[in-house]
Parts: C-alpha cells; structure tokens; sequence
C-alpha cells in the first residue's frame, strides 16, 4: 500500500513537472513581439520652417540682442537641419509667449489623428481590437489623459489598457516598445497601439539663456504612431519585423547625466529646456553601458571571442597597438555589422550622430539614414527613430532577414536600444514618399549663414535687422 502510494506521489510530480514545462513553453511562445505597422506625422506644407521663417520667428524674440542673434545664427547654420522641416502652428501664428490649452491639444490631437488612422488603415486592424495603449508626451500631461483622447476619438473598448509615458524625453519611443514586450507576457494574442509625440508650441523657450535656446533651433514637430501583436496567426502574413532584444539603461543617479538635458525656469522665469555641454558625454556613457548589456546577445559568438582576444591583447605591454577613443562617445571596439545590418541612430543633432558614429565605427552609408530624417524633419523626439526607420524602408534597404539596432536618448539620462529582424522585404510607400528621390541629400549645409551672414559686420547689421524686422 506505501509502495503504490509513494508511486503514484511521484507519477504526479513528474506529471506536474511536465505540465509546467509545458507551460512555460507555451506561455514563452506567447512572449514574442512583432511590428504589424507603423506611420510617421507629415506636417502640411504651410508649417515649414524655411530659413526665412525661422528668422520671423527669432526677430520676434525682444528679449535678444545681437551677440544672441549671432549665437543663434551660427548654431541653426551647423545644426544638420534643412528648410523642409515642420514647425507648431502655434509658434508659427506668433502665440509662443501666450499659448493655449486649446492650442496644445489641437497640436496633439493633429498628430495623433493623422498616424493612428493610418496605421490602422493600412494594418487593416479595427479600433475595438486593440488591447493596449501607450502614448509617450514628455512636457504635457493633460486631464483627462492624452491616451483618454484617443480612446474618445477612435471608440476604444471599455477594457482597454491604457499607459500614459511622461518625461521620458526622446527616448520614450523605446521605452513604450519595452513596455508593451513585457505586457505581453501576461495577455496573449493581444494587440498594442504605441503613439509618440511632443507639445512643441505650448513649451516654446523665450529667454535669452543660450543653453536653453538651442532646443528652440533643433526641436520640430513629428510623431508616430506603431502596432504591435503577439498573435503569431495574425502575424504570420502581416508583421513587418519581430522584436528581439531590448535593453533599456538610467543613469538618473549620476548628477552630471541628470541635469544634462532638463527642464527648468531661466532667471526672468521663462521656462525651458536647457542643454548642457555634458550631454555629449553623458550620451557616450549611457550607451556604452546599454550596449555592454545588449551585444552579447546578438552578436556571433566568434566575434565576442575576438573582441575577448584583443582586450586580453590590448593589456599587454609588449603590444603596440593601442586602442582608439572617441571623445565623450562609446569606446567598444567590437564590429557591430558582424550582426546587425541596419542602425537606426536616434537624430537628436549633428554632434550626437557624429559621435555616435566614430564610436560604433559606423560608416557614413550607416549614417545616412539619421543624418537625412534630421536635415528633413529635424529632432521630432521621441519619434525621430521612426523617420530613420522609414528612409530606410523609402531606399528599399530593410530586406527579409536583415537586423535593424534602434538606438535612442534621453533626459534622465537614458539610452534604449532594441533589435528588430525583418520578416519580409520592405517598401511601402511613406512619409518619404514626396521627397526621397532627393536624398541623400548633395550637401547638408544650412542657408542661414549664407543669407544672412551679414549679422557679423558691424557696419551693415543694425540697419539690415531693422529692415528683416519690417518683413516679419
């Protein structure tokens, strides 16, 4: 009788043990994340940014004097930013100094209308079968909610989840993407919306401090707006790429990296976003820490054997050669293209894609496709990965089995990667549709300087500000 019981007590404990094998392999099965679709915000054309615009705007500023008019000259002219890039109605109509409520969310809800209706158009996913939503607007927190709206505009379910990401700066794309991968460890088959945007006109500076006006020379408008599943049914002939690994890195605890990119009042009591010199550096350090955590996972293994051999080499005093670094840029010496194809920079400026660049050992055709989306929309946020993705898809680059490395960065400060597969040949028509014939574009060089330079004789510049104030 003690035989057959202590029998059956180990038939069911080797059956439970199968059974939460079994389990866990089907609940991993139902840990995959793939892309159904994304789109990018397309401005109309009466909000572009010419050169000429941007010094409407500027002139409007009385709080500047020459020396800052000449500061804001030289930064537009080397910022990698072209004339077709989009600017907030708000800013455009001369309501910087007093925006509305009304206004801000007229800017969002233009954004949020115009990429979710076409995400879903083109997935052919319907309003009441997404599961969950996440909308990322780091300076503006409205209530009800941002993800309150579009629930109200688009007749979402009663049971939707919904996650509204604020201050998470221009990394907040990935970090929603993260998000979305863990929640769905614990809903199947589940269908997930991430829209990403900013409230640029709302938070225009109108100070005088230089580190605080520079976001007014490099922020733009933009968004978009992705889907995502973990249906494999639903995604089998209809996912664009599959999420494979995402690392997401915070070094809010080091004080430099914290107060590098924020948000404060200058001494008038304008408020702002300042941008200090660090933010080079603090950029280098958070990714190469991001990437430290995220190679290993999807680089061959011969290539982290080599990279082991050349430290171990690199630590010899016999050895003569001597490792290369970059300032303020991450200093890994492992060849990235071993495995991964594509490389999705976040394009936050010149300096941080430079940079970036020399660090990894980017090529410039690896650049291209950051350095075109800034030169043509500018620094969207946390959208801006999404424009690089998309030039990539309007050159016909992203083929069936290429990896993608979406690198973004943030205030706090933080770095996000995440690596894509491509599951099928990608060229849809998109925001590049109108333009990409273009680019890349002969010359990245800005006009500012050239029409109007004359800001640096003394002689000539009082009379021709009056004269560019008259036109304003």
């Amino acid at each position: 009788m003690e035989i057959t019981l202590l029998a059956t007590m180990y038939v069911l404990a080797a059956a439970y043990a199968v059974l939460s094998l079994a389990r866990g392999l089907l609940r991993r099965r139902g840990q995959c994340c793939y892309m159904l679709g994304y789109e990018c915000y397309k401005a109309p054309e009466d909000t572009k940014l010419t050169t000429d615009e941007c010094v409407r705007v500027v002139l409007r500023n009385k709080n500047l004097n020459l020396e800052d008019y000449r500061f804001l000259l030289k930064t537009m002219a080397r910022s990698g930013i072209g004339e077709d890039s989009y600017g907030p109605r708000l800013v455009l109509d001369g309501h910087e100094e007093d925006p509305t409520l009304p206004d801000a969310l007229l800017e969002l809800d233009v954004v949020f209308q115009q990429t979710v209706s076409k995400v879903l158009a083109s997935t052919g996913v319907a309003p009441p079968e997404i599961d969950i939503l996440i909308v990322n607007v780091s300076l503006f927190s409205p209530a009800p909610s941002l993800t309150s709206r579009i629930v109200n505009h688009f007749k979402l379910r009663d049971d939707v989840k919904t996650f509204n990401l604020a201050g998470m700066g221009c990394s907040a794309s990935l970090v929603a993407i993260h998000l979305v991968q863990e929640l769905f460890k614990t809903q199947d088959n589940a269908v997930a919306l991430v829209v990403s945007t900013e409230s640029m006109g709302s938070h225009w500076y109108c100070g005088k401090e230089k580190s605080m006006i520079i976001s007014n020379c490099l922020f733009r408008m933009g968004g978009c707006a992705v889907l995502l599943t973990n249906d494999r049914a639903r995604a089998k002939d209809g996912a664009l790429m599959k999420l494979g690994s995402s690392v997401r890195i915070h070094h809010g605890s080091h004080d430099e990296s914290y107060g590098c990119c924020i948000q404060e009042e200058d001494g008038q009591g304008h408020q702002g976003f300042r941008l200090t010199k660090y933010l080079v550096k603090a950029a280098g350090q958070a990714l190469e820490a991001n990437l430290r955590i995220l190679l290993p996972r999807v680089l061959p293994i011969h290539e982290l054997v080599r990279y082991i051999l050349a430290n171990a080499l690199a630590g010899n005093p016999f050895a003569k050669r001597k490792a290369q670094k970059v300032r303020g840029g991450p200093s890994l010496n492992l060849n990235l293209k071993s495995g991964i194809d594509h490389f999705c920079v976040h394009p936050g400026g010149k300096a941080v894609i430079d940079t970036v660049g020399k660090g990894l050992n980017l090529s410039d055709y690896d650049l291209e496709p950051s350095r075109m989306a800034l030169h043509r929309f500018g620094n969207t946020s946390a959208g801006g990965n999404w424009y690089v993705l998309g030039y990539m898809e309007a050159k016909k680059r992203l083929k069936r089995g290429d990896t993608v490395l979406m690198i973004s960065l943030g205030a706090g400060f933080k770095s996000n990667t995440c690596v894509w597969e491509v599951m099928r040949d990608l060229e849809r028509p998109n925001v590049w549709a109108d333009s990409v014939e273009d680019y890349p574009a002969a010359s990245l060089e800005n006009p500012f300087m050239d029409k109007y330079g004359w800001i640096y004789d003394d002689s000539l510049n009082f009379v021709r500000l009056e004269e560019a104030e008259m036109v304003r």
